[in-house]
């Protein structure tokens, strides 16, 4: 038993060095996700964030073009529709419309008439448009409506938007108008919030991060809290620590469950040292008999047998009680029971023949049952043994003892009943326990009988009931749910 509670110390003591190693790295991992997560949100809403500046600028810059075209359109129309317009006529509404029109920076008005470049506003062209170039080329052969957008290889220059207009005079093309927009300073607009924006970010990472240090470390408080408390278990405080829940959520559930687990533990610790107490107590007064009359035997012959005769009676008590400890012990493993098949009758039967040979009482059957169920048939006829030797025991030789057995749809019970002394209210509640042996009820066993009946029934999933009365009796049942796991009723 001690080894038992030291090893269990020693496991203890290695979860908790394992459970404060984790509480660490959980820290860590959680702040790595977090970052992770932090990052690629970060870097999508920046990429999200410069494509919607981009197409907004775009788009401004488009509808400032189309206006200026709708407005060039309505004054050509007008002039368009006199008659027996000239080329002379159309040079000089160009010179007239360009002395009256207040150019925008960045936005530029080119005439091409009849193939040859004639004038713009702004006069000084920028490289990508002078005369002769690609873009150039592509004007002078426009002959429809084209509004395009022409991809600059000069970064400091930008892309250039366009919307070429035919200028037809009397069904007859006679030039073109090119309305244009260098997008330079757009682009170096929308990089300038980009940036901005970008660095908000960066610095508002920075900040959750550091708040984000501090508020995972508050969180994981209790398992700190959870760490210390166990660390400081040791088998002088007797399982003492507690945590103390604040809130809600899973880490006070986490500390509600590890205080439940330590007063499981406090109580199962307390019940070894109270066995192994009683245990030493319980040898010790055999061992001391056995002791004292070896050192006092004579060379008496009939001396000698009588003590030879006692050792051996003391010998016997301390095997029995070894063997009911060992008994005891191997009910807590979960292979504990053999199981197999029962016929319920005809154990009774065998089990009241046995009862017969216990004592000289007027002994009784009572049989409710007639199918059968799965159980370990040594252990439940040990355990109803043991009740029916110690009603023999406390009942009176005019007394009845009643064996019986009930099933039901979902369970089978067995009772012993018994006309003897009965037993105290008080009593009542502690006569399960290891080495109890009460009032007028004690004898010579081991104290450990009806807590092995105990514990058989709870190996099989069942449990049993005292019903008792001064001078009356007393009634045990033992009740075996046939649903549960592993057994089954045919």
């Amino acid at each position: 038993m001690i080894n038992t509670t030291q090893k269990k110390h020693s496991i203890l003591s290695s979860i908790c060095t394992l459970w404060a190693s984790f509480s660490r790295q959980t820290r860590i991992y959680i702040l790595l996700i977090y970052i992770s997560l932090l990052g690629l949100f970060t870097g999508v809403s920046v990429l999200l964030f410069q494509v919607l500046v981009t197409n907004q600028i775009s788009q401004r810059v488009r509808s400032d073009l189309k206006e200026a075209r709708e407005n060039f359109l309505e004054i050509y129309t007008d002039w368009e529709q006199k008659p027996n317009q000239t080329r002379q006529d159309l040079e000089d509404f160009v010179d007239k419309l360009l002395s009256d029109q207040i150019i925008q920076d960045d936005n530029f008005f080119v005439f091409i008439i009849n193939g040859e470049y004639y004038r713009s506003n702004p006069p000084q062209l920028l490289g990508p448009m002078q005369v002769g170039s690609e873009l150039y080329q592509q004007w002078t052969s426009t002959t429809q409506f084209s509004p395009e957008e022409w991809k600059s290889a000069d970064t400091e220059l930008g892309n250039i938007l366009f919307k070429a207009e035919p200028l037809v005079v009397d069904d007859q093309q006679m030039g073109v108008m090119v309305l244009i927009h260098e997008l330079a300073e757009e682009q170096n607009e929308a990089l300038a919030i980009v940036t901005t924006f970008t660095f908000i970010e960066g610095v508002v990472v920075l900040i959750s991060l550091l708040l984000a240090w501090f508020v995972v470390e508050w969180l994981l408080k209790p398992v700190q809290e959870l760490a210390i408390a166990a660390r400081q278990i040791n088998e002088s405080d007797h399982l003492t620590q507690r945590l103390t829940p604040k809130g809600s959520g899973e880490l006070v559930d986490l500390a509600q469950t590890f205080n439940a687990m330590m007063d499981r533990l406090q109580e199962s610790f307390n019940h070894q040292r109270r066995f192994v107490n009683d245990a030493g107590h319980e040898l010790r007064t055999p061992i001391t008999i056995v002791w004292g009359h070896l050192e006092l035997m004579a060379d008496d012959p009939q001396e000698q047998h009588e003590t030879i005769e006692l050792v051996l009676d003391e010998l016997d008590r301390m095997g029995c009680l070894v063997n009911d400890m060992i008994a005891l012990a191997t009910a807590e493993h979960p292979d504990f029971l053999q199981y197999e098949r029962i016929d319920l009758r005809q154990f009774i039967r065998d089990l009241f023949t046995k009862a017969q040979s216990l004592a000289d009482r007027i002994w009784q059957v009572k049989l409710e049952c007639s199918g059968s169920m799965m159980g370990d048939r040594q252990r439940l006829a040990g355990a109803l043994l043991n009740l029916l030797r110690n009603a023999a025991q406390h009942t009176p030789p005019n007394g009845t003892i009643e064996l019986g057995c009930k099933q039901t749809l979902t369970q089978v019970i067995f009772w012993i009943k018994d006309t003897g002394r009965g037993i105290s209210l008080e009593d009542q509640q502690r006569i399960f326990d290891r080495f109890v042996r009460l009032g007028k009820r004690r004898s010579e066993g081991s104290g450990l009988g009806l807590a092995i009946v105990k514990a058989f029934t709870e190996a099989h999933r069942g449990k049993i009931d005292l019903v008792s009365q001064l001078g009356i009796g007393s009634t045990f049942t033992i009740t075996l749910p046939l649903s549960a796991q592993n057994n089954t009723v045919v």
